[in-house]
């Protein structure tokens, strides 16, 4: 699978997911991009989620804990704070 797919099939799981994962606590948004780890961008396409705060699993209250993927896609968590006022 090119690129061009990957962002393609990653756009329609956004698509599907996008209502129930912005419906999560401290997520303030949701778009494409690429994993980091460890503090570095790798070139793995992904389902980025934005959160205001990143929180240990533990600190979140039951039920709260995004998916590690969802139909195959991959999701990065990552802590921007947040958008607008």
């Amino acid at each position: 699978m090119d690129d061009q797919e990957k962002i393609e099939k990653i756009a329609a799981v956004q698509d599907k997911y996008n209502p129930k994962l912005l419906a999560y606590p401290n997520v303030v948004g949701v778009g494409i991009g690429l994993r980091q780890r460890q503090g570095k961008t790798t070139d793995e396409l992904c389902l980025v989620v934005m959160v205001k705060e990143k929180l240990s699993p533990e600190k979140l209250p039951p039920g709260s804990l995004l998916p590690r993927e969802l139909e195959g896609v991959g999701i990065d968590v990552i802590e921007t704070g947040a958008f607008g006022v």
